[in-house]
């Protein structure tokens, strides 16, 4: 059930809600990140196989962690244009933050392609909210913002995030190679059309205040 509503923000993007059954992506408040400190403390990863690209703040020691990871969103909000924008989610599950989802539009308005990026606690994974979180914002980024096109890509050995791309009808589209830890390694690569989500669309995802955002990420009103 969405949550209930908070003082709306002056900033557009933070005002942005997802809610499905069993999640709610919240715009990235100051207060909504706090809360998600003593998670990114505790370790959002502490053992291979390693998710993330280098550079990543989730692998510092602590304080260091928890202050390159609130660095990055900070920057990340601020840097917005028609060019490049990325959206930052708290995922909110049973009231609590439990991880972050973000999408990411480089040249959107002339290409319609997003990609996402995403995160949960350690205490919650394998319950299937990594693919509840990724249907929410693809949600977002087709029926919200009219996106043409979704990508992913994850490590070889990731396979919790290659299962979920999987899942919701993703395609292979290739490899690429990137560091973690210093060491490369091997992505796979994964593409969802605009035609290839429609087939499997939700009708019980609940879109809040996305009309307001619009003008900030530079694009026109989504088409249906």
């Amino acid at each position: 059930m969405p949550m209930a509503a908070s003082p709306l923000s002056a900033y557009p993007p933070l005002n942005v809600q997802v809610h499905t059954p069993r999640l709610s992506l919240l715009g990235a408040t100051d207060e909504l990140l706090e809360r998600l400190v003593p998670t990114v403390r505790k370790g959002v990863v502490t053992q291979p196989p390693w998710p993330f690209d280098d550079p990543m703040s989730l692998y510092e020691d602590s304080p260091q962690r928890e202050w390159g990871w609130l660095q990055g969103v900070w920057r990340g909000r601020g840097r917005v244009s028609a060019s490049f924008w990325r959206l930052y989610f708290v995922v909110v599950a049973g009231g609590e933050p439990v991880g972050m989802q973000d999408l990411i539009g480089t040249d959107f308005d002339a290409f319609g392609t997003v990609t996402t990026f995403s995160w949960l606690s350690p205490d919650v994974r394998g319950g299937g909210l990594g693919t509840e979180m990724r249907q929410a914002v693809l949600h977002l980024a087709f029926d919200g913002l009219g996106a043409r096109e979704a990508s992913s890509d994850a490590f070889f050995d990731n396979h919790a995030s290659n299962r979920v791309s999987q899942s919701l009808g993703y395609v292979p589209n290739g490899v690429t190679w990137d560091t973690r830890r210093g060491e490369p390694a091997e992505i796979k690569q994964w593409r969802l059309t605009r035609e290839q989500w429609i087939t499997r669309r939700r009708d019980d995802i609940e879109l809040v205040a996305v009309g307001d955002c619009l003008p900030v990420l530079g694009i026109g009103p989504a088409s249906g």
